[in-house]
């Protein structure tokens, strides 16, 4: 039996974004919001190969006094070129990438509810959540993995 999840299985995502430049209140008044700007590799091979329409997402607010889970998306698209590194106006302009063969994609995710503030402090101080890869030593990814036992933890704590 295999222990690999199917295509076709849902899978979960937590997804950092600082909240000045889109929060889960830019997310809920839009509906819909472009996950522009990643500029890493891996967090750009999640959103290519692994993404889903339908995954569950876990907002995240970083950067910001109190980071901490905000809310639940989903994503919505499958992924495509991100538009922001053609324009030499945008923070995330790279000059390297062509449109023929764009470097940088995203997907484009769905509001599904605010949450009360789970922050980063008390995610750490559940034993549950001990080895959830956002919270590991020198994780910096701005998109990471969650399991669905994490998943299931986290959104029971969130309701």
């Amino acid at each position: 039996m295999s222990t690999t999840p199917s295509k076709d299985a849902r899978q979960y995502w937590l997804m950092k974004s600082e909240p000045d430049e889109a929060s889960i209140d830019h997310l809920q008044a839009a509906g819909e919001l472009p996950w522009t700007g990643v500029r890493n590799y891996q967090a750009r091979n999640f959103m290519r190969d692994a993404m889903r329409v339908g995954d569950g997402v876990l907002f995240y607010h970083s950067s910001c006094p109190e980071p901490g889970i905000a809310g639940l998306a989903e994503v919505s698209s499958t992924a495509y070129p991100d538009e922001t590194q053609f324009d030499p106006k945008s923070p995330y302009f790279d000059p390297k990438s062509k449109r023929e063969e764009p470097r940088w994609l995203h997907v484009d995710v769905r509001f599904v509810r605010k949450t009360p503030l789970l922050s980063l402090a008390a995610m750490k101080r559940d034993p549950v959540l001990a080895h959830m890869r956002t919270l590991q030593p020198g994780n910096r990814l701005s998109i990471t993995p969650v399991t669905p036992e994490e998943w299931a933890h986290l959104h029971a704590l969130l309701t």
